[in-house]
C-alpha cells in the first residue's frame, strides 16, 4: 500500500466517523420533529412516510458531503453538518405550514403530498450543500 494512503487514512477514518455519527444523529431529532411516526409508518407498509423520509436523508447528506469535499477541519465538520441539519428540519417545517393537511396526508399514504415534500428537501439540500463551499 503506497505510504500516501497509510498517511491518510486517519484522516479519512476521522472524517468518515463525524459523517455517519451525523447521518446517525438527523434522523433521530427528524424523527422527532414529524407529527406522525415515520418509522412504524415505513413497516407497516406506507410508501408516502418512506419517500417522505427518503427525500429527507439524501437532502442532509448531500451539504454533509460538500463540507468533506471542501472542508479541512473535523470541528468545521460538525458544525456545518449541524447547520445543515437545522436548514433541512427549518424547510419542513415551512412546507409542513403551508401545506397544512401534509401531517394527515403523509400517514394516510397520499403519494402526491410526500412526492412533493422529498423533491423539495433534496432541493433545500442541493442549494444548502453549494451554500457550503467555501
Amino acid at each position: 500500500m503506497p505510504t500516501y494512503l497509510l498517511t491518510t487514512l486517519p484522516a479519512f477514518l476521522a472524517c468518515f466517523a463525524v459523517a455517519i455519527v451525523l447521518l446517525a444523529l438527523f434522523p433521530l431529532v427528524s424523527l422527532n420533529v414529524t407529527p406522525y411516526h415515520e418509522l412504524v409508518l415505513i413497516r407497516s407498509g406506507n410508501t408516502a412516510a418512506a419517500l417522505s423520509l427518503s427525500g429527507a436523508l439524501p437532502g442532509f447528506a448531500m451539504p454533509v458531503a460538500n463540507v468533506i469535499a471542501h472542508g479541512d477541519t473535523r470541528v468545521g465538520l460538525a458544525a456545518w453538518g449541524a447547520i445543515a441539519g437545522v436548514v433541512q428540519l427549518l424547510a419542513y417545517l415551512v412546507l409542513r405550514f403551508t401545506l397544512p393537511p401534509l401531517h394527515q396526508d403523509i400517514p394516510a399514504g397520499k403519494m402526491a403530498p410526500a412526492v412533493f415534500l422529498a423533491v423539495a428537501l433534496l432541493t433545500v439540500g442541493l442549494i444548502n450543500a453549494a451554500c457550503m463551499t467555501y
